[in-house]
């Protein structure tokens, strides 16, 4: 065997250069082969078929087959024909005879794509071979694209079809197929019309005939269903020229896209939940400190006005006011994640059943409160005070939804959930607590707005659209998630998922005392930049029998501290200059054994270290009366005494 041109320069260029393989038993022929070749192809020379057979097995790349056809132990005819079952090379026959049978026989057998007698025209030859190269070429490269083209509709998680400009199937994938409702080979010829109901089948061909007079590529996002069963899908359509330029074909690319958009959906949830966070934890400081002054105000005014049923009933109004705006302040911190939750493992009946009173005092006689409570309900690990009031806020949007009264009804179940399209609902164990209305429902377009912290369908001043955000934020953070239900006059149901917790569930915590007595007299130093708080704060402590000295910063604190001993310093924690918890470390450093308490309305008072005492504003005089009696007992039992250390 021999290759013609085999010098280095022609080796670099074999992996470029078209492979021509000549077979003829005269050496001399295959030397004037080469001779006229080496120049296109990189040529490869055998004297016996045989050999050449095993080139051919041996080289896939070879293009063209040049073969004598009358060669000693197997003629060129018959070694063509065994050259067609192992490759898919063009085969040129060469011929010294006008031998016609032997040219049909290759033409039948071996698959010619022509003959060439000898002796040749050389640039008859030229032009055979070079025809018989591009045609291979080009079936490679169809090949290639039929096998490329094969894949994409194969194995794409897309649904793609090809049409003609009059919308005709021309190839389709089974994915697309199925969505039509029939096979691959009953969609081809037909439209989409055929498969699908008028008015889709309507919208899809005037999508296809703007895209085709468009001649650009088009993106249209379409969705179907609603709520939890809202399937969102691309469509994509690319024209097709042809060789005039006119647009002749129009691919169509259909991508489901609904995780996407859910997943884009909870993105916009979280960005919002975290606008809310950065609002509510920049008002939260100041905000607590006026209804820290107001309820103080409140509690000092009213042994004053004993006396005035009026009056008194006014001023008591004004502090459950007070506190129902203090109570939302902290289910605004909770919802925004700036607030821990309190969380323990509870018994889900147990918190249903101890909201009768608070349920029958919010919704009023004209709904009735029915429950379906499973006796074998899994434990959950939930804040149970925060549960109750995400329960009560929805019975309340169910009350709001009966106008002319009604049913709320409150069940408990365990459901196990496996490949669920929610992506906030994980598989697992459940524990879910449902609240269902008979009210008027919530209209499809308006279902997926319910969680948007602010939206509301009530009416100015009826509703703060606060209230869903922080239920899905509770369950958020617990781990589980919502889910709603609704249809226009058949009432909504939403239901609460909490995973299953494997723990006990935990003994209710006894409640904190709300007076301790004072051990003994105490100097107590109070530290608030708020001058109303301050002045609360010190008569607070003043009507416990305690001296109090009150400052407005940090600095005047640690002087104070200098100049004289005390026996307990309470603290704001976001004061300018110097901070409670900087002040509180400076104590810490010179006077270990003082007892301080850091007083916080802040957003970020989860970090604050674990072993600093803590009050959160707004108080009452009895939470902050057990505080100071608490701290004062325990450093009273301390051998150090609380001295300034020079």
């Amino acid at each position: 065997m021999t290759v013609g041109g085999a010098s280095d320069g022609m080796a670099m260029d074999s992996d470029v250069r078209g492979t021509i393989l000549a077979v003829d038993d005269e050496p001399d022929i295959l030397v004037a082969l080469e001779d006229l070749l080496e120049d296109e192809y990189r040529v490869l020379t055998a004297t016996r078929p045989a050999e050449a057979l095993e080139m051919i097995a041996a080289e896939p790349d070879i293009a063209v087959i040049l073969s004598d056809q009358r060669m000693p132990g197997l003629t060129g005819d018959a070694l063509l024909a065994q050259a067609r079952e192992i490759t898919d090379a063009q085969a040129i026959l060469l011929t010294g005879y006008a031998d016609i049978s032997a040219v049909v026989s290759a033409l039948n057998r071996g698959g010619i794509t022509g003959y060439v007698t000898k002796p040749w025209d050389p640039a008859l030859l030229r032009n055979t071979v070079r025809g018989a190269y591009e045609r291979h070429r080009l079936a490679h490269e169809l090949a290639t694209e039929r096998a490329l083209l094969r894949g994409l509709l194969d194995h794409s998680a897309d649904a793609i079809a090809f049409k003609d400009a009059k919308g005709h199937f021309l190839r389709l994938n089974a994915r697309k197929a199925a969505r039509l409702g029939a096979g691959v080979e009953a969609c081809l010829g037909r439209s989409e019309r055929a498969f699908l109901a008028p008015e889709a089948a309507a919208a899809a061909e005037a999508a296809d005939r703007a895209a085709i007079a468009g001649g650009e590529t088009t993106t249209a996002v379409a969705g179907t269903g609603a709520g939890a069963m809202q399937a969102w899908t691309e469509v994509v359509r690319v024209p097709i020229r042809g060789a005039a330029g006119d647009v002749v074909h129009l691919a169509v690319i259909e991508r489901d896209i609904t995780e996407q958009r859910l997943l884009e959906a909870r993105l916009r949830q979280a960005d919002k939940m975290q606008a809310l966070g950065t609002l509510a934890g920049g008002v939260a400081h100041d905000f607590n400190n006026l209804l820290t002054a107001i309820l103080g105000s409140l509690e000092l005014a009213l042994p004053r006005v004993a006396g005035d049923a009026r009056l008194s009933r006014l001023m008591t109004n004004a502090a459950q006011a007070a506190q129902r705006g203090a109570a939302l302040t902290k289910r605004l911190l909770t919802f925004s994640r700036q607030r821990d939750l309190q969380a323990r493992v509870v018994d889900l009946n147990a918190v249903v059943r101890g909201m009768d009173d608070l349920l029958g005092r919010s919704l009023g006689g004209f709904v009735q409160v029915e429950r379906d409570l499973a006796p074998d309900l899994w434990p959950a690990k939930v804040d149970p005070d925060q549960l109750e009031l995400a329960i009560l806020n929805l019975c309340i949007n169910g009350r709001d939804a009966m106008p002319e009264g009604g049913v709320v009804a409150l069940s408990t179940a365990n459901t196990t959930v496996t490949g669920s399209a929610d992506p906030n609902l994980k598989d697992g164990d459940y524990a879910v607590v449902a609240i269902q209305d008979t009210g008027t429902g919530i209209p499809p377009e308006i279902l997926g707005r319910v969680f948007e912290p602010f939206f509301t369908t009530k009416a100015v001043g009826q509703g703060t659209g606060l209230g869903l955000a922080m239920v899905f934020g509770l369950l958020q953070q617990s781990g589980g998630t919502i889910r709603i239900a609704s249809e226009v006059g058949q009432g909504t149901r939403v239901s609460l998922y909490l995973p299953r917790s494997r723990e006990p569930v935990a003994p209710t915590p006894a409640p904190p005392p709300e007076d301790v007595a004072a051990p003994r007299r105490a100097r107590i130093l109070v530290v608030d930049d708020d001058p109303q708080v301050r002045h609360v704060t010190a008569s607070f402590l003043s009507g416990f029998g305690y001296d109090e000295v009150a400052v407005a910063s940090g600095e005047a604190a640690v002087a104070r501290l200098e100049a004289g001993a005390f026996d307990l310093v309470v603290a704001d924690l976001a004061m300018p200059g110097m901070s409670g918890l900087e002040l509180a470390e400076a104590v810490r450093r010179r006077w270990p054994a003082l007892p301080f308490l850091l007083v916080t309305g802040h957003a970020e008072a989860a970090r604050i270290p674990a072993d600093h005492a803590v009050l959160e504003k707004p108080f009452l005089s009895a939470a902050l009366g057990a505080r100071v009696a608490a701290l004062l007992a325990s450093a009273a039992a301390a051998p150090a005494a609380a001295k300034p250390a020079g």
